[in-house]
């Protein structure tokens, strides 16, 4: 472990992170755990010290996911978990936007990324003028913005979705403007998946998550033939045909949930690695097959520069206050849906194989 980092492994420290060992210590080796539980606890110190919480996202490390993390899940949820907690500090286990998303639900809290470098490719794919753009082309229409986008795209955007509400979401801002198309942004894939479960027409952008679009059919039929018991849960921003292969998919806590609520005794996730990692823990009667695909964004993120975040007070996420009262406006229209009948299952994509969408 890096210089200034050599906590020892007490008698103490081994109580206070017992039950987080409890966690992980199917993915993390007891040599390991003996360098990762002093800085463990130093970081829970810290946070009772700053009146701190971390939000850790389902992509985290399983040391950081179960040994830090205050709120865990995906984007949006941690914001939300953030404006209702009375911390003053957010530390964002996650990407950039995810850190902007933070701020612009919690304008009072200082929110802190561990290293400024934990972006994104989807949210790097469309910019604030992009979308700009795009209205002119297509006045009057709405334009609905996935989460994974930065501040000045969100307030460029009419209502933002998730994975899991995308589908009820793109409805609704069909019949709120009275419009049969809706621009949907910035995810080709996600769109191209929705469309299959609605008769609303999709206008979609070629923004790709670097991890999701890596899997193809292919890749899945092989699992399958080496694993023909396995079922295989795929998330709606990898590209149709995988999804078509699929027995699942959906958001990451759809995913999470299928596995807790099903219990299958073989599963395969088909999304970012450690996310099988942090599920199984709790799922310890199932067996998860990993295919590997690791965002290396996340990964930037460690217990080193968490606990580095706490002590220097670093990186500050700073969202301009008028763009953020815009980008609020569009997540909190979302916010304020009620909840879907169901979670978004992506199951017609089976059975509506040729649905256009225009890609701008």
């Amino acid at each position: 472990m890096a210089d200034g980092f050599q906590f020892a492994f007490t008698p103490e420290v081994e109580a206070l992170t017992q039950p987080a060992w409890e966690k992980v210590k199917r993915h993390v080796t007891p040599m390991e755990w003996r360098l990762q539980a002093p800085l463990i606890a130093e970081i829970n110190r810290l946070k009772r010290e700053r009146n701190a919480v971390i939000l850790a996202h389902n992509y985290m490390t399983p040391e950081i996911f179960h040994g830090v993390g205050d709120y865990v899940g995906d984007s949006l949820g941690l914001a939300k978990e953030a404006a209702r907690s009375d911390a003053a500090v957010i530390v964002q286990a996650g990407v950039h936007f995810m850190a902007e998303t933070s701020k612009i639900l919690s304008p009072e809290k200082r929110v802190l990324i561990p290293d400024l470098r934990a972006g994104c490719s989807l949210a790097s794919s469309i910019t604030g003028a992009d979308v700009r753009l795009i209205k002119q082309r297509y006045p009057g229409l709405p334009v609905v913005t996935y989460v994974n986008t930065t501040a000045d795209v969100k307030a460029e955007t009419d209502i933002c979705c998730t994975s899991a509400n995308a589908v009820q979401v793109v409805e609704e801002a069909a019949r709120m403007w009275g419009v049969d198309r809706v621009i949907l942004i910035p995810d080709e894939f996600l769109a191209r998946n929705v469309a299959r479960q609605t008769e609303v027409g999709i206008i979609a952008w070629k923004g790709r998550c670097e991890v999701h679009e890596r899997f193809t059919a292919a890749d899945i039929l092989e699992i399958k033939a080496a694993w023909p018991d396995a079922e295989v849960l795929a998330h709606p921003e990898c590209p149709a045909e995988v999804l078509e292969v699929s027995d699942f998919a959906g958001s990451t806590a759809a995913m999470n949930d299928y596995v807790l609520k099903r219990k299958p005794r073989r599963v395969v996730l088909i999304t970012e690695c450690s996310m099988a990692d942090n599920v199984a823990a709790d799922a310890v009667d199932t067996e998860f097959v990993r295919p590997c695909n690791l965002c290396p964004h996340m990964k930037r993120i460690t217990l080193e520069n968490i606990y580095e975040a706490l002590v220097e007070d670093r990186y500050e996420v700073i969202v301009d206050p008028a763009i953020a009262e815009r980008a609020r406006l569009a997540v909190q229209r979302m916010i304020d849906l009620p909840p879907p009948a169901k979670p978004a299952r992506y199951d017609l994509v089976k059975a509506r194989h040729h649905v256009d969408v225009e890609l701008i």
